[in-house]
């Protein structure tokens, strides 16, 4: 941290406490998802999720007459084996199902698990490394942007400010250092279309690596689309006044909490997404806004209930635990609101029915 000053940013930080080789959250061995991991992911809780996703992935690889599908960050590789399954299910099986895994470990645990619960398919997943070219087909991330690194700032009375992160005997801690000038004019340029300006002693985060994300996806993606899912909110919730402690998240042995200085490499550190900035970066690229809607009107949409009652059961124990599964996916206090879907294209019709329900595309 000398080479910085005594710190460094916090994008920085997070993303060598995420991803540093051997170091990382994402690059150690220890498991991180499920109930003996740090957290649970909608794909862990049910497969009610993933086989509505397949879904979706069935009625755009339909209207292209085939396709390949993309997933990134497959964690424990539980998706990917519903959404296959499903797929084989309805006959609708991708040329390919693709998945980009940055952790050596997770990528093991996906390999092993896919190999026990889909072993008639695995001629057709393959690892990748990058980025496929010229990709006809489905994008999935579920859960992929929050890890995406921010920059976190705090407005005083003189000004925009930075938050670093330094290092002392005591440990890790927040300094205060002048923000960049990408920064600064990052904020004048969101703020001002704000309903309510924040006043000073608001803290909050800006991801500037989501549109070279978002670029690098469309530049795979010729055809098809994307099905972004995670936990945010249009950005006049994200930074509305009252929201003036930021939005970060951190897990830590299923115990969520907002200091990503403890624990370092050991827990994981999110920040939730501001979806009006992946609308923005969208347009911006030439993408069509297919829908954005909440997770629990997503589902609904791409019929989870009927799939409840499709689901198999032979007690009704197992009955009452799908549906309480199901709960905890659409549920306002679960993850129903907190967690939002939207749907980028290029070349395709109106095909997707889980915006059907509710779209909230106007609320970007």
């Amino acid at each position: 941290m000398d080479a910085f000053g005594g710190s460094i940013p916090f994008s920085q930080f997070m993303n060598l406490a995420l991803y540093a080789p051997g170091l990382g959250y994402y690059s150690a061995g220890a498991a991180k998802l499920g109930e003996s991991g740090d957290f649970v992911t909608a794909p862990e809780i049910s497969s009610l999720f993933s086989r509505c996703l397949a879904g979706q992935v069935a009625q755009v690889l339909e209207e292209m007459g085939g396709g390949d599908v993309l997933e990134l960050g497959a964690g424990s590789g539980v998706m990917a084996a519903d959404i296959l399954d499903e797929l084989e299910r309805q006959g609708r099986l991708p040329h390919r199902y693709l998945i980009l895994e940055v952790s050596a470990d997770l990528r093991q645990r996906q390999q092993a698990l896919l190999a026990t619960r889909v072993p008639g398919l695995l001629d057709r997943v393959e690892w990748l490394d990058k980025l496929p070219v010229g990709l006809e087909g489905v994008i999935l991330a579920n859960e992929v942007m929050d890890a995406l690194p921010v920059e976190r700032f705090r407005i005083k009375p003189e000004g925009l400010v930075a938050q670093a992160v330094s290092w002392s005997v005591d440990g890790f801690a927040w300094q205060d250092v002048a923000a960049s000038d990408v920064l600064q004019q990052e904020w004048l340029r969101l703020s001002a279309g704000l309903p309510a300006r924040p006043d000073a002693g608001f803290t909050s985060e800006i991801c500037l690596q989501l549109g070279p994300w978002l670029q690098a996806l469309n530049q795979s993606m010729s055809r098809g689309l994307m099905l972004l899912i995670d936990y945010g909110l249009p950005r006049s919730q994200y930074y509305h006044p009252q929201r003036n402690d930021g939005t970060l998240i951190c897990h830590y042995r299923h115990r969520a909490h907002t200091d990503p200085l403890r624990y370092v490499g050991i827990q994981d550190i999110t920040a939730w997404v501001d979806f009006t900035r992946v609308a923005e970066t969208a347009v911006d690229l030439g993408l069509e806004i297919m829908g954005f809607a909440t997770q629990a009107h997503f589902l609904a949409g791409a019929g989870i209930d009927r799939l409840l009652q499709l689901a198999p059961a032979d007690t009704a124990r197992q009955r009452l635990d799908l549906a309480s599964q199901m709960r905890k996916l659409i549920l306002p206090g679960e993850m129903g609101e907190r967690f939002k879907v939207i749907g980028l294209s290029r070349g395709l019709d109106d095909c997707v029915s889980g915006f059907g329900m509710h779209d909230l595309t106007h609320t970007l």
